[in-house]
């Protein structure tokens, strides 16, 4: 398993121990585990920051 999987999972699992019920809590743990994705890819080496910003690499 690797920091993507990794990230996934822990940010769903934290997000529904968080919020309990209802459609809000489900859109909630969508968002934790979303962002919980995110990291873990930034962690793997996938994703960088600056995609996510918008910024190129090679800006001077």
């Amino acid at each position: 398993m690797n920091a993507t999987q990794t990230g996934l999972i822990s940010g769903l699992i934290l997000g529904t121990a968080a919020v309990v019920g209802g459609f809000s809590g489900f859109l909630i743990a969508l968002l934790i585990g979303a962002v919980g994705l995110v990291v873990g890819r930034i962690l793997d080496g996938e994703l960088e920051i600056g995609d996510l910003l918008g910024r190129a690499k090679d800006r001077r």
